[in-house]
């Protein structure tokens, strides 16, 4: 069993929110996979099973809002016995612009509150992270940039990234992140210059 955690907070209010992309990609796994979130309310969570070609993974929207992300994620881990090495979680990143995505495992949680969470509560921080970039705002103020609804063009890179990302997932569950970074990256060359190409036309 692995867990593949999405980050964000629950209710209709945050659904469009940059800090729901976690959630906004699962949800559209679940979709080209044909699967359903059921609610999980011992764990505090919606989940979904899915046979990757790697075996089963456990999809996870944790229902605790986003600074207590790890209430969800350490107690799944310790009920299906999953090393922190069998946790991906994705999630959005202040540090890269839109349209831009990292692999990674590993490390601190740069700011990011779900991750802190999840580092608390772990007690590991040995766990995968796909970061799915939101850039930062121009006037330094955070809370309300990743609680607001980014901009038509964000939308449209997240889209692209959810496109390249979604193919490679197996792959990266896999443990063969380089593989699977190196593909999404000249996917996502493809793709913005496909879009470069339609907004010079028009």
């Amino acid at each position: 069993m692995q867990l593949l955690i999405g980050l964000g907070n629950p209710g209709d209010k945050y659904r469009e929110t940059r800090h729901n992309i976690g959630f906004r990609f699962l949800d559209r796994l679940c979709k080209d996979e044909g699967l359903r979130f059921g609610a999980a309310p011992r764990f505090k969570a919606e989940t979904a099973r899915w046979e990757s070609e790697d075996g089963q993974v456990l999809l996870v929207k944790p229902q605790t809002f986003m600074n207590h992300s790890g209430e969800t994620v350490a107690p799944l881990a310790r009920y299906y016995k999953v090393s922190a090495d069998r946790v991906f979680v994705v999630y959005d990143d202040l540090d890269l612009p839109p349209g831009k995505l990292r692999i990674k495992k590993g490390g601190g949680h740069g700011g990011h509150n779900g991750l802190k969470s999840i580092n608390q509560h772990l007690g590991d921080s040995g766990y995968h992270r796909i970061k799915i970039g939101i850039g930062r705002p121009d006037n330094g103020e955070v809370t309300p940039w990743v609680l607001g609804k980014a901009e038509q063009q964000d939308r449209e890179l997240e889209a692209a990234c959810f496109d390249c990302l979604l193919p490679e997932i197996a792959t990266i569950l896999a443990d063969q992140a380089p593989r699977a970074a190196n593909h999404i990256h000249l996917c996502m060359q493809k793709k913005i210059a496909a879009m470069t190409a339609h907004e010079e036309k028009t």
